[in-house]
């Protein structure tokens, strides 16, 4: 079970599969397991490498991390395996982290992927009392809190769906982790000049039943950066990876295949 250190936390990471390295960001609360719908299918092509961020699964917990230092976590796994550049993927907080790294570290990234996730150029306000309080209910509360099937959207087949809460459930993280990664998003600001400046390949994806980051911050983001592309996948809701299982990962495979010939054109 391989650890990197990185800044006072170890960072539990894992690669499986050989090619093209692929850099995987799993989203608040969850840990690198959960890109299990992708895996089977990228690590036929790609050395698939994910890890688990700061209070999920096996890494440690410290206290308030920012944005910045995710990224400095990921870029310490990037060592760590070995991976001079890497396709970059994250998803919804994963997603921001992976903007970050992309801005913090552009030579290391082969291509982006930026899944249900936004440009977020403005502090938002305060959550209120009562969502601040969900982080201070006991640990099985707030995992039940997570584990709605309204997040899949209406085009998801209930057996994935099914299949996804059961993974849900054997999920890890500390509370304490927990309330420090949504102080992190809610702390987190970028600026438009700078998602402008991101000039490697990239693509956006969405669902359009996404109720938790709503299909206009998916169209704002392609929209910001020179070099992207936009995909839409009708009836899916914020975890787009279980509803368009089939559609999404269709469509990174074939944008790291396409981004990986060009390179070797060059």
């Amino acid at each position: 079970m391989p650890f990197v250190e990185s800044a006072g936390a170890r960072i539990h990471w894992d690669a499986q599969g050989a090619g093209t390295p692929v850099l995987l960001i799993m989203g608040h609360l969850y840990s690198g397991r959960m890109w299990y719908p992708l895996l089977p299918a990228l690590s036929q092509t790609h050395r698939a490498i994910t890890f688990d961020n700061r209070g999920t699964g096996e890494s440690d917990t410290t206290r308030a991390p920012s944005l910045a230092q995710f990224a400095t976590d990921a870029l310490a796994v990037l060592d760590a395996a070995g991976a001079a550049r890497a396709h970059v993927y994250g998803v919804s907080m994963g997603g921001g982290i992976a903007a970050e790294f992309a801005m913090r570290y552009p030579d290391r990234v082969a291509s982006l992927v930026l899944g249900c996730t936004m440009m977020k150029a403005t502090q938002g306000p305060r959550r209120p009392w009562l969502a601040r309080l969900a982080y201070y209910l006991p640990r099985g509360l707030v995992t039940a809190l997570f584990r709605n099937r309204a997040a899949y959207g209406s085009a998801a087949p209930a057996d994935a769906v099914d299949t996804d809460l059961q993974m849900l459930a054997g999920e890890r993280f500390t509370m304490r982790g927990a309330r420090a990664q949504a102080a992190a998003i809610a702390n987190y600001v970028t600026t438009s000049d700078a998602i402008a400046r991101l000039t490697m390949p990239t693509l956006v994806l969405h669902g359009d039943e996404d109720r938790l980051v709503d299909i206009k911050h998916g169209r704002e983001l392609a929209a910001a950066i020179p070099s992207s592309r936009l995909v839409v996948f009708a009836g899916a809701g914020h975890n787009y990876l279980v509803a368009a299982n089939a559609a999404s990962t269709a469509a990174v495979l074939g944008f790291f295949d396409e981004v990986d010939r060009q390179a070797g054109a060059a």
